[in-house]
This record gives C-alpha cells, structure tokens and sequence, in this order.
C-alpha cells in the first residue's frame, strides 16, 4: 500500500514537474496542412495571429513604442513581445543579440535554433494549444484524438477565454472590445465533420 502511494506520488509530481518546449507552428502544420485534415495550417496563416510579430516593425507600432517610452524597439521590447510572440517568457520565443541570427555556414546547431527562434515569431498554434514538444508527433495525436491519451498531460491545452485574455486585454495599446464566442469562430479549425486520424 504505501510503495503504491510513493510509486503514485512520484508519478504524479512527474507530471506536475514536467515542461513542455515550443517547437513552432511548422511543426503542427506537418500534419495540420492537408485539406482532407481541416487545412488548420492554412487558417492560421490567414489569421492576424500568424502576422503578429511583423506588426511590431509598423511605423504604427514605432510611434506607440515611443509615446509609450519603451526602452527598445517594440520587435525587442518584453511589454510587446509577450503578446505578439509565442512562448516569450515561458521557454518560447527570447530576444536575440544580433551575432546570434547570423550563425557561421558550417554551425548547424546555430541554424537549427535560429530556425526554431524564427518560428516563433508570431502568436502560433502553441500560444492557444500549448508548447507542442510532447504532443506534436501523429501517434499521439492519434491517441488524444481517440481518447487514449489525455491531452493535458502531454501539454495540450483545450482553447479557454482566460487563455485569448492574457493578451486580448486593455493593456494592449490597440485594444478593442473583446468577445471570445466571436472570436473563436473566427479563427476556428476543426477536423472536418468525419475526420479519422491516419497511422
């Protein structure tokens, strides 16, 4: 009985301990591209959401940064970037100093994280979803979409009005009125009515 309360316990403060990694909305469109699947990929990218972090290189957003009195530039400034990038401050996206988004030719690590850094320069799928490094393969995907695996535990978060709050919010210098109903339907994404997931 208590090796099976200790056995419990471990497991369960495993999970409650574990992190998750942002690996970029590329990553989810690998399988959320095609038609047939709900063209999720497409939608994303045809959303504001996708074009976020270019936002902040506006003329528009400059003057705001500086009427504001932002100490950098809004596309390096934590008061924007929190909201127009995914994962700032929780493992995702990280302000860069200049050396580092020009790797040598023959740095393939470099390139890699510089390519991960790039991805996740917008509001993309794991801002709402959550950081996708334990969910992100088809087998578990699968197995969510099944019921066999409880999403959460492997970091994927079901879509909630106190998730678009954290930056739908009137701290946010363009703030507008914000209805969640009506703005989950306009960036929805569902399987289309049928959909089994392949092997």
């Amino acid at each position: 009985m208590i090796k099976t309360l200790v056995i419990t316990l471990g497991v369960t403060g495993l999970l409650l301990g574990q992190t998750f990694e942002y690996v970029g909305s590329r990553k989810c469109g690998m399988c959320h591209k095609k038609e047939a699947s709900g063209a999720q990929l497409k939608v994303w990218e045809d959303s504001k959401h996708s074009k976020a972090f270019e936002t902040l290189k506006s003329e528009e957003a400059i003057a705001i940064a500086k009427e504001k009195g932002l100490a950098n530039d809004p596309w390096e400034a934590p008061e924007c970037i929190k909201c127009h990038t995914t994962g700032f401050g929780k493992g995702g996206y990280e302000v860069k100093e200049e050396a580092f988004w020009n790797p040598a030719a023959d740095d393939r690590d470099g390139k890699k994280a510089v390519k991960r850094m790039t991805g996740l320069q917008a509001v993309g799928c794991e801002m709402c979803h959550g950081a996708g490094s334990e969910y992100k393969s088809r087998k578990v995907m699968k197995a969510i979409y099944n019921d066999e695996t409880d999403g959460a535990a492997v970091g994927l978060l079901a879509v909630t009005e106190e998730t678009c709050l954290g930056c739908h919010n009137d701290e946010s210098p363009s703030f507008k009125e914000f209805n969640f109903e009506e703005a989950l339907a306009k960036i929805a994404h569902p399987f289309p009515e049928g959909y089994t997931p392949k092997k």
